[in-house]
């Protein structure tokens, strides 16, 4: 069975940092492109960063760059989304998701497998 699993959400500080973590099951995590996406209550999903198959390139919402770094480690079927300099706004929901996309990364539709989420919320 196919799956992703997201891990290392939580309750932080203005300022803080988190690491997020998405795993998959089922699948070989390196032939596909990784998203990470947020969710807000009642909004849609925007995309807040990319990184393709071989780890090569990467990409980030104007919101976030500088704040977080996506990386990937194919040996052990991971990738992570290094949260720094968290801000009230960025709490969220943080989803991953797998495609084989490398147009318009941070469109949802362009991805196939989904996690479940997990809650960040940043807040003093």
């Amino acid at each position: 069975q196919l799956q992703l699993v997201e891990s290392g959400g939580g309750l932080v500080q203005p300022g803080g940092s988190l690491r997020l973590s998405c795993a998959a099951s089922g699948f070989t995590l390196a032939s596909y492109a990784i998203g990470w996406f947020r969710q807000y209550p009642g909004k849609e999903r925007e995309g807040v960063s990319y990184i393709s198959s071989s780890g090569s390139r990467t990409e980030y919402a104007d919101s976030v760059k500088g704040r977080f770094t996506i990386s990937r480690d194919n040996a052990k079927n991971t990738v992570y989304l290094q949260m720094n300099s968290l801000k009230p706004e960025d709490t969220a929901i943080y989803l991953c998701a797998a495609g084989r996309t490398s147009f318009r990364v941070m469109r949802p539709a362009n991805y196939d497998y989904w996690g479940q989420g997990t809650q960040v919320t940043v807040s003093s």
